[in-house]
């Protein structure tokens, strides 16, 4: 029994094989010839928040590969503790689908769990969304190998997950942020150990972006009161992605705002306009490399 955690759990040609399995699954899909891999299977999600894409995408795809689905209502460990839960759910479930709101909480459950738990996303990682769209950056460029990647927001759950990639891919990795909005020191030193790719850090946004194939972004901080909401545009606004910006972007590059895109944010409302924002067909791959990863842990 494998769960999947974190990126940096697998190897590079896990991960490969994984892609791979996953534009199988794609054409499967479009060809309406789904195999019933997770026949008899009896998958829970138990999602913390208000996102769809994932859940969604998570019910579909294992539905259609012959599974049973059952959504656990309330949040993780507030009513119940976290000990109980894994054993609890255990005995009726075949694997777990699990988006908390601390990453400290899945990691429990599933050194609890006696069956497989996907990380459909925490505070600290979001492996699921950046699988699927490094399955669609690589249908659509060719390849990942040199993939220059931009990721410009704070060190959210996407920007780690992006960081764990690169210490797995043969990719660039380069968060832009304002000053005070860094990965730690610990945290950098950590990833770069062994890593395959590269990793970079900067708060030029100028001069990071040449030239690269990704730039992605993510949401501003959340503010606490109108006193650091002013900061954060203040500290956030000269890093919005405008049209300009996309000149960057070579013959093969994209531009991937992940939802949800607050327009006038992280993003102007002209750039989502753009021939080179491919938000839509790269969420697409959401529910295939999804598919593949269900099918992974039930024979890992």
């Amino acid at each position: 029994m494998k769960s999947f955690i974190s990126l940096r759990d697998f190897t590079y040609e896990e991960l490969i094989g994984l892609l791979d399995r996953a534009d199988y699954l794609r054409t499967a899909w479009k060809e309406n010839r789904m195999p019933k891999s997770l026949q008899n299977l009896r998958i829970g999600l138990w999602f913390y928040g208000y996102g769809f894409r994932n859940r969604v995408a998570f019910e579909l795809g294992a539905r259609e590969m012959g599974a049973s689905v059952s959504f656990i209502p309330g949040e993780l460990g507030v009513y119940e503790p976290l000990d109980d839960i894994a054993g609890y759910l255990g005995n009726w479930f075949s694997m777990l689908v699990l988006r908390t709101k601390r990453h400290e909480d899945l990691l429990h459950v599933a050194s609890l769990s006696r069956i497989p738990i996907i990380n459909a996303r925490t505070d600290k990682s979001h492996p699921c969304e950046i699988m699927g769209d490094l399955q669609y950056i690589r249908h659509y460029r060719g390849e990942l190998k040199e993939l220059k990647v931009v990721f410009v927001g704070e060190p959210s759950n996407l920007c780690m997950s992006w960081l764990e990639a690169a210490t797995v891919f043969p990719i660039k990795v380069t968060q832009v942020c304002p000053k005070g909005y860094e990965v730690s020191g610990d945290v950098l030193r950590d990833l770069k150990k062994d890593a395959k790719g590269e990793i970079a850090i900067t708060n030029d946004l100028d001069n990071a972006l040449k030239p690269v194939d990704l730039i992605y972004t993510d949401y501003w901080p959340h503010a606490g009161d109108d006193i650091e909401k002013k900061k954060i545009e203040s500290d956030f606004l000269p890093y919005q992605i405008r049209k300009e910006h996309l000149l960057a972007l070579g013959g093969k590059g994209v531009f991937l705002p992940c939802p949800p895109v607050t327009r006038g944010q992280e993003v102007s409302f002209e750039v989502m306009k753009s021939p080179l924002c491919k938000n839509f067909e790269a969420k697409d791959n959401l529910l295939h490399i999804q598919n593949a990863i269900m099918e992974l842990v039930t024979i890992a």
